[in-house]
């Protein structure tokens, strides 16, 4: 993208001129907002004589600061001067020149530790309190540590907050955690933005160096922000007061991780004088699909109201269909996706199929199988979590943090070297009683024992670590890679002919080309940096543009964009998901995804349900999702329906077995219907008092309207009602 004023529309005008103070753009889906920070950026440069070095751009994936960077850097020459980066590499990037400050227990090449590093300490610590085999302990406690480090600033002041009975066993437990990660050099992902905002707070000159040097800063995504985050921003803007978010409180999808659209409306009451901007013309989709998003979206009450727009052509009717089951509705859309490639010119990738649950896919890649449809399952199991790929990074840990017990322990064994238990506990022994880490202990084997056996176990690993390691911050980061992998015999660990290590070989292979690749973008770049880059990847910065349909979460694709969308599942309990109903603020948020679904579509977009579905280990009858009845299609069967009234369901599986397994679900649920009247009251366990408006003729169904919900259709003979008078 070159640098064009022109090719901004007049409401990225108006927000791109004005330069100073706080400004807050709402920006709709597919409205330019990328175009609009990168040209605000340039235009800083460019017309305002900006060094690049006082400008701060935040967003929230490496995918975005990088499409970010390259579109700067294309518009403006040193671009590359610019911080553009996520919140968490913001942070640990600061963190390496200041941890010091903050706690002398770490250093500058600590670790950052993935969700699976973490999941292992925690099972460390579930042996320590003889907590093996309770799992309550152990997701309270991964519940607890997150609480603790978002929300108090002392395990003393959380020990009070009583938050459960037994606290004080927590309060240890994660004291322990706490300890581990220090004896290790290492951070979670919490700790990124938690100690950079103690470090502000306890090392005010450190807070005014950058204050002071990021004169204009801008945020995009600002409705994704935590508590956290939003006080990062503040202090960091503090001396200047030039801030620009850019954010669309219809998007905001993550609150159960932290994220709170709610600081888009506070953004005005911690900023002085705040200029509002509005972007709502529409580059992505048709009209119809728009019409649909802005219909759906207005139910919502805590929101900007705003209209998208576009000039972009009516398009192709919205297609809803309503399949029997999920075997029938994989088969619609997988022959559905056939016809349109082989017969409308499309391609696979232009395809995703999305849906509320992981749980729902597998009909899904069945069907695909079926067709010869290659897919892409996003979100899955990632690359860098693959073992073969695991123990190079560990390996690769080893040299920056010789602290890292994680890896160390991941590494010492790998390959096979004869270590086992009783002599990994023999060193950690060593370590302990002369307050050093397991790697020193086992590269100074012969200083702490005279012992052969042990000397010989760990004497290979000592003598290849120590001709490495004189080389490894002088030697180019992939060649040093390669060095490591030939050195330890890691290819060789994999020499087999089977499918297996074949494929993991080939992983290894594309392991050193990624290497390869992120030294030539970033050729001054260490192998802290480069471990850093891995550490924060997250499920859409792996996503690329090869020739499969992509089968995903809609939370997994935010930021993505499809010419043909399916949105499937829709039905109550599913999407909106069971713990939502009765619950506003988590509807709206239901909706929201919803919303977020829809304008991922370009040309084409399809939502389908289902009559019946099994799932959670039964079949059940199902009911259309309200956001369905908010556009329109609940209460009125579409045209050209898939399913014929006199059709029979039609399973993959055995047909028989299927119809002895529903008689029996449906006859031990009768209930007997005779006995519900017109406007009778009634008490639904989940939807709770409600009244029966209409009651179908084979008394089989009815519609009933519940406080605070609305009306809602259900089958008499399932629903779980009781009559109230």
């Amino acid at each position: 993208m070159n640098y064009d004023l022109e090719s901004l529309n007049e409401e990225q005008k108006k927000a791109l001129y004005v330069t100073d103070g706080a400004i807050l753009v709402t920006a709709g889906a597919g409205s330019g907002k990328t175009r609009l920070l990168t040209h605000r950026i340039a235009y800083l440069i460019n017309e305002k004589n900006i060094s690049p070095f006082n400008i701060l751009a935040i967003t929230f994936t490496n995918k975005a600061a990088n499409e970010m960077k390259e579109r700067v850097e294309k518009m403006v020459s040193g671009g590359e001067g610019i911080w553009i980066s996520t919140f968490h590499s913001m942070c640990a990037k600061i963190l390496r020149s200041n941890i010091v400050n903050l706690d002398d227990k770490y250093d500058n090449n600590f670790t950052i530790y993935s969700d699976s590093d973490t999941d292992k300490i925690i099972k460390q610590i579930q042996v320590e309190f003889n907590k093996v085999e309770d799992e309550k302990f152990k997701k309270n406690l991964i519940f607890h540590i997150s609480n603790y480090k978002n929300n108090y600033n002392s395990l003393s002041a959380y020990k009070l907050s009583n938050i459960a009975d037994d606290i004080e066993d927590y309060v240890s437990a994660i004291a322990r955690y706490e300890q581990i990660l220090k004896s290790n050099n290492a951070l979670d992902f919490d700790d990124l933005l938690i100690l950079t905002d103690r470090l502000f707070e306890r090392c005010p000159e450190i807070l005014n160096y950058y204050a002071n040097r990021f004169q204009y800063i801008l945020v995009d995504e600002f409705q994704d922000t935590n508590k956290i985050q939003f006080d990062l921003v503040k202090k960091l803007a503090s001396v200047h007061n030039n801030i620009f978010v850019v954010g669309d409180e219809d998007q905001c999808i993550y609150s159960w991780r932290g994220a709170n659209f709610e600081n888009i409306y506070k953004f005005k009451d911690n900023f002085k004088d705040v200029q509002m901007f509005k972007l709502e013309r529409n580059y992505r989709s048709t009209k119809n699909i728009l019409n649909t998003a802005n219909l759906l979206i207005k139910n919502n009450k805590s929101r900007y109201q705003k209209n998208l727009w576009t000039e972009n052509e009516e398009g192709s009717e919205i297609v809803r269909r309503e399949l029997n089951d999920e075997q029938e509705e994989a088969d619609y859309v997988c022959g559905t996706i056939y016809s349109l490639v082989n017969n409308k010119g499309y391609t696979y990738k232009d395809f995703a199929i999305l849906l509320r649950l992981n749980a729902l896919t597998l009909p899904f890649e069945d069907k695909l199988l079926a067709y010869n449809i290659p897919y892409r399952l996003f979100g899955g199991f990632k690359f860098y979590e693959r073992a073969e790929i695991k123990n190079i990074m560990s390996y690769l840990r080893l040299f920056v943090n010789p602290k890292d017990e994680q890896a160390f322990l991941r590494v010492i064994n790998f390959p096979k070297r004869g270590i086992g238990d009783s002599a990994i506990s023999f060193l950690k022994q060593i370590a302990i009683q002369n307050n050093i880490s397991m790697l020193d202990a086992c590269l100074n084997i012969e200083t702490y024992t005279n012992e052969r056996t042990y000397i010989n176990k760990f004497g290979n690993f000592a003598t290849t670590y120590k001709k490495l390691f004189s080389s490894f911050e002088i030697e180019p980061l992939d060649e040093f890679a390669s060095e490591i992998i030939e050195q330890f015999g890691i290819k060789e660990a994999y020499k087999g002919k089977n499918d297996e290590d074949i494929d993991k070989s080939l992983n290894i292979d594309t392991l050193l080309s990624s290497i390869q690749n992120f030294v030539y973008k970033n050729p001054n770049a260490s192998l802290t940096e480069y471990l850093e880059s891995v550490s924060l990847i997250n499920d859409i910065d792996s996503y690329d543009e090869s020739n499969n349909v992509t089968v995903a979460t809609v939370h997994s694709v935010k930021g993505l964009e499809f010419k043909v969308v399916f949105i499937v599942g829709l039905e109550e309990k599913i999407f909106p998901i069971s713990r939502a109903i009765g619950m506003d603020s988590e509807m709206e948020e239901e909706r929201r995804l919803m919303y977020v679904g829809i304008t991922r579509a370009e040309q084409n977009l399809y939502l389908t349900n289902c009559r019946t579905r099994f799932i959670y280990g039964k079949r059940d009858y199902m009911i259309p999702s309200r956001f369905l009845n908010e556009l329109g299609y609940s209460s009125i069967k579409p045209k050209n329906s898939y399913i014929q009234k006199e059709q029979e369901p039609k399973y993959s599986h055995n047909l028989d077995s299927f119809k002895t397994n529903f008689q029996t679900f449906t006859s031990s649920n009768k209930v007997d219907t005779s006995k519900y009247k017109l406007g009778q009251m009634v008490l639904h366990t989940k939807f709770g008092i409600g009244i029966i408006k209409t009651i179908s003729p084979d008394r089989k169904c009815a519609d009933i309207e519940f406080n605070g919900i609305g009306i809602k259709t259900l089958l008499l003979e399932i629903a779980p009602l009781k009559i109230i008078k």
